[in-house]
């Protein structure tokens, strides 16, 4: 079975300064600011929406075609790619950009100052959703502005139930346009903090917002999800894991999650326990695609979680 996967593929660059950027930014000078941060840790790791969430479902057993746009620096990390066995069929290279990118400079505080290049990604609309394959499901992560929004009416359009997840992309969106995504979509997938600028924007409660889904999900960290279903609100606690060191790419981890229950017509607290389940095993591991298991093993750690099998 098959799930579409619009959203960005991105290169991570990660920097840890080891100190607080506070000894370091006068408030009265801000207006003049020229500030350097020798940073002794540097990291660069795959990410971006569509290869996390694609990623995390091929260590599901799934199949998740990323509909992507990447720039002419792609080619390590379309080796990585090929080599883990995540299609590229509908990643499409322009030559003339770079790939996605996000420099991260994080202090001693977790306090974070980031630098985001779209690149390639701004052409995500040159990606069309393909209706020969099959798809059960699809997503509409964060992406280009104007793919978002022709993937959306293309998934509608061919009669394929899609997530809609506005994540970082929320910000490009009115209230107006939040409605018609919503309408358009089966499925919205948010943070607590999403949900609640969702709320602001259209002026409509969760209640509200569930009524116009099949399921409206929304994820609260270390506090678990609450999953808007047919009436009932099902409470999924969240998996402790065993170490906390990146919790980068954790949202798509667990989307990875609902994709595999949607594919495989679970229902949903098996889907929101697999979905809480992946996002503890990322959270445990630095970068977003640097975890590594078997079905098999995912299989032995929900047991142990949630005392039977799915």
């Amino acid at each position: 079975m098959t799930a579409l996967i619009s959203g960005s593929v991105a290169y991570d660059t990660i920097m840890v300064f080891r100190d607080r950027f506070k000894n370091h930014v006068l408030p009265e000078q801000v207006h003049i600011l020229n500030v350097a941060f020798l940073v002794d840790q540097l990291r660069r790791e795959y990410g971006g929406c569509a290869g996390n969430i694609a990623y995390n479902l091929m260590l599901l057993g799934q199949r998740g075609l990323p509909l992507s746009t990447v720039g002419k620096d792609f080619g390590t990390y379309a080796q990585w790619m090929k080599d883990w066995g995540v299609p590229m069929d509908y990643v499409k290279r322009f030559d003339d950009h770079y790939c996605a990118q996000a420099y991260i400079t994080t202090d001693l505080d977790d306090n974070q100052i980031t630098a985001f290049h779209p690149g390639a990604m701004n052409l995500a609309h040159e990606v069309k959703v393909p209706t020969n394959e099959g798809a059960k499901i699809g997503i509409v992560a964060p992406n280009g502005r104007d793919g978002m929004v022709q993937h959306a009416q293309q998934f509608a359009d061919a009669g394929i139930p899609f997530i809609f997840d506005p994540g970082q992309g929320l910000p490009m969106f009115n209230g107006e346009e939040l409605l018609d995504f919503v309408e358009k979509a089966t499925y919205m997938a948010v943070n607590d903090y999403e949900s609640r600028m969702v709320q602001d924007r259209t002026g409509l409660s969760m209640d509200d917002l569930a009524k116009k889904l099949d399921a409206l999900i929304v994820t609260r960290g270390a506090e678990g999800s609450d999953i808007y279903a047919n009436g009932e609100t099902i409470h999924v606690d969240a998996v402790t894991p065993e170490d906390v060191l990146d919790p980068t790419g954790c949202g798509d981890a667990y989307r990875a999650g609902l994709l595999y229950g949607l594919l495989n017509d679970l229902d949903w607290r098996t889907t929101g326990q697999i979905a809480s389940l992946m996002g503890s095993l990322k959270v445990a591991r630095a970068g977003t695609q640097n975890h590594h298991f078997t079905l098999e093993q995912f299989r032995k750690w929900y047991k142990k979680a949630w005392g039977s099998d799915f």
